[in-house]
C-alpha cells in the first residue's frame, strides 16, 4: 500500500533580480520521515524550504504540501505545518508559559502547553523570561511555538547553528523525539553530522539544484571511488620493499610509505589483496585502518564545494517563466 508524500516538489525556481536563489529544485517527503536538506551557507536551501511553507512564490515549479498548494490555500496549510525559521526573536521579557500559551490561542485545537515544554525539557523553564534563556534552550522554545498547533510537518531551518557541542546534541534528541511523535521532519542544515545523525533521506542543493537524493550511506557510496588503507609493519621494513611487495597487486592507484606507514589507496578489493601480498613478503601488521568516505567526502565530490564555502551570485541564464 502507497501512501500519498506529505512534500512534492517539482522543479522549483526563485530569482531575485539578477541572483538566481534556486534553479531547479525537485523533491519528494514521506510521511515519517527525517528530509534533509543539505548544502553550503547559499545554496538555495531557505528559499526551497520558504516555498514550499508558502511564504516566498516560486517564479516556476510547483509544490503540493499535504495536498494542498502553499500559493493558494496558505491559511489551510499553516493549520497544519509547523515553521522554525532560521533567525526567530521573542520579546525579551515574555515568559516561556506566557509565549506558548499566546501561540496556542491561534489554533482550534493546539497541543497542551505543559506537554510540549516536558517533552522539550523546557518544565523548569516555564516561568523564565526569554532573555534569560541559553541559546540551546530557545531554539528548544521556538520548536515548541512551531509544534504548538499540532502540525502534521515541521519545518526546521539550521536549528542548531551557533549551539555548543552540548547543546546541539540535546536539540538532535528533542527532534528525534518530535519523529518518534509521528511528526514529519524536513531539516534544513549544513552540518555534516546532523545530517548524518537525524536524516532518513537527504537531499544534496548545490548552486540551486539537486546534486543528489538519497540515505546518507546510499549519497555516501554513490562518492565512494576509492579506499584508502594504512598499514603500519610490526617491525622495520625498508620503504623500498614495502612498496615492491605489492608488485601485481590488481587495483592499486597509488603506494606511498609515510611516517614509516604503507598507505595504499585503490579499490575493488584492495584491501584484502594488500594484506596477502605483504603476508607473501613475511610483513607483519602491528596496526591496520581502513579510511572509508564520510558525508562530507561525498558532498565535496558531487557538489565541488565545501559546506561552508563562500556562495556565488549566479546569473540567471533564461527569463524565469511566469509563475
Amino acid at each position: 500500500m502507497t501512501t500519498t508524500p506529505v512534500v512534492r516538489a517539482e522543479h522549483l525556481r526563485k530569482a531575485y533580480g539578477s541572483t538566481l536563489a534556486v534553479a531547479d529544485v525537485s523533491l519528494t517527503v514521506e510521511r515519517g520521515e527525517i528530509y534533509g536538506i543539505l548544502g553550503r551557507n547559499g545554496a538555495g536551501k531557505t528559499t526551497t524550504v520558504e516555498m514550499v511553507a508558502g511564504l516566498r512564490r516560486p517564479d516556476a515549479g510547483t509544490v503540493d504540501v499535504l495536498g494542498l498548494d502553499p500559493t493558494t490555500q496558505a491559511a489551510a496549510l499553516h493549520e497544519q505545518v509547523g515553521l522554525q525559521l532560521q533567525e526567530s526573536a521573542l520579546p525579551d521579557r515574555l515568559r516561556v508559559r506566557e509565549a506558548l500559551d499566546l501561540y496556542a490561542s491561534f489554533y482550534a485545537d493546539p497541543a497542551d502547553p505543559a506537554d510540549l515544554l516536558d517533552l522539550l525539557g523546557l518544565g523548569a523553564k516555564r516561568d523564565t523570561a526569554f532573555t534569560d534563556l541559553s541559546g540551546g534552550q530557545k531554539q528548544r522554545l521556538s520548536v515548541a511555538l512551531a509544534l504548538v498547533g499540532r502540525p502534521q510537518l515541521a519545518i526546521l531551518d539550521e536549528l542548531t547553528t551557533g549551539l555548543d557541542p552540548h547543546a546541539r546534541r540535546e536539540t538532535w534528541a528533542v527532534v528525534e523525539a518530535i519523529r518518534d511523535a509521528g511528526v514529519t521532519i524536513l531539516l534544513v542544515t549544513h552540518l555534516m553530522e546532523e545530517a548524518e545523525r537525524l536524516c532518513d533521506r537527504i537531499a544534496l542543493i548545490a548552486s540551486g539544484r539537486v546534486a543528489a537524493v538519497g540515505t546518507p550511506a546510499e549519497i555516501v557510496a554513490l562518492a565512494q571511488g576509492e579506499q584508502v588503507l594504512r598499514v603500519r609493519p610490526a617491525t622495520p621494513v625498508a620503504d623500498d620493499a614495502l612498496l615492491a611487495a605489492l608488485a601485481g597487486v590488481p587495483d592499486v592507484r597509488e603506494a606511498v610509505v609515510e611516517d614509516r606507514a604503507l598507505v595504499v589507496r585503490g579499490g575493488g578489493t584492495v584491501v584484502q589483496d594488500v594484506l596477502v601480498a605483504l603476508a607473501r613478503h613475511d610483513v607483519r601488521a602491528a596496526d591496520v585502518r581502513l579510511e572509508r568516505a564520510s558525508l562530507e567526502d561525498a558532498f565535496v565530490s558531487l557538489t565541488g564545494a565545501g559546506p561552508d564555502d563562500p556562495a556565488p551570485s549566479l546569473q540567471a541564464a533564461t527569463t524565469a517563466p511566469e509563475a
